[in-house]
């Protein structure tokens, strides 16, 4: 909150009604913790290790009667498994269950830390993440349809079977830009743009609404703004919880199906 409150400290709040930070940057720019690792690589780490480390918790000596920790997580990991993976690109997805919950666990955390006290930050607001996430992806399901059907896999994409003769030649152009450029781009840039566009709202919203009420003695009544913004920005907290929740879903979801296509081509 240091950050946020520091982006919005010197913004004219006596004729402004909502302060905000000359750059917006600032509220994405933290200076190096040390010399070569700065706080977004500081908070990649960390997610990791909290991935890690519930994994490791849950199954190392996984009890007979589970506690309510061990109990959430085998649902969630359950979940991803069965209803993602196998659900989605069905028998053969259970060996990319270990690969779509590593990505669903790992977004979670980093959009959670959004919301987290003291962090304020969503690693996944950075688009060098989710793009090298999404390149993972997108590496996978090429890989995937070249072992599924030979290099044959880029012959029906650019001259699909099924299709009138007439049409082939258009509508393997649409298939082979959408499936080797736009699929990874709108992968990452989804989850990036909502990550980002939630993080600039609630930083701003709460920002300003501790320094209008913070102002009280200088501009009187009016400080009663900054109580405005600050229910709207608790109100935004709780949605970027859902938001946080639901963008990790989303690109595992993504992520199955276009695996799917490459491992099922039929469907």
């Amino acid at each position: 909150m240091d950050e946020l409150i520091l982006a919005v400290e010197e913004c004219d709040y006596v004729n402004e009604v909502v302060c905000k930070p000359a750059n917006v940057l600032e509220l994405f720019e933290f200076p190096p913790l040390f010399d070569s690792i700065n706080r977004t690589v500081f908070l990649i780490g960390l997610a990791a290790i909290i991935v890690l480390a519930v994994v490791y918790v849950t199954y190392r000596k996984p009890r007979l009667v589970p506690t309510k920790f061990q109990a959430a997580v085998e649902a969630l990991v359950g979940f991803v498994k069965d209803e993602i993976a196998v659900g989605i690109i069905g028998p053969e997805g259970a060996r990319y269950a270990p690969y779509l919950l590593s990505l669903f666990l790992f977004i979670l955390v980093g959009n959670l830390f959004e919301v987290t006290p003291l962090i304020n930050f969503p690693i996944t607001s950075r688009m060098a993440i989710p793009g090298f996430l999404a390149f993972l992806t997108y590496v996978i399901f090429l890989v995937a349809g070249i072992r599924k059907q030979g290099f044959g896999y880029f012959k029906d994409i650019a001259w699909p079977p099924g299709v009138p003769v007439a049409m082939k030649p258009l509508v393997g152009i649409i298939e082979l830009f959408s499936i080797l450029f736009v699929r990874p781009f709108s992968l990452a840039v989804r989850l990036f743009a909502n990550m980002v566009a939630g993080h600039v709202m609630l930083s701003i919203l709460l920002a300003s609404g501790v320094i209008f009420i913070g102002a009280v003695g200088e501009i009187g009544l009016r400080s009663t703004i900054g109580v405005a913004w600050l229910g709207m920005g608790l109100l935004i907290y709780v949605f970027e919880i859902i938001v946080s929740v639901l963008q990790a879903y989303i690109f595992t979801l993504l992520s199955a199906v276009y695996i799917q296509t490459s491992v099922n081509p039929e469907h």
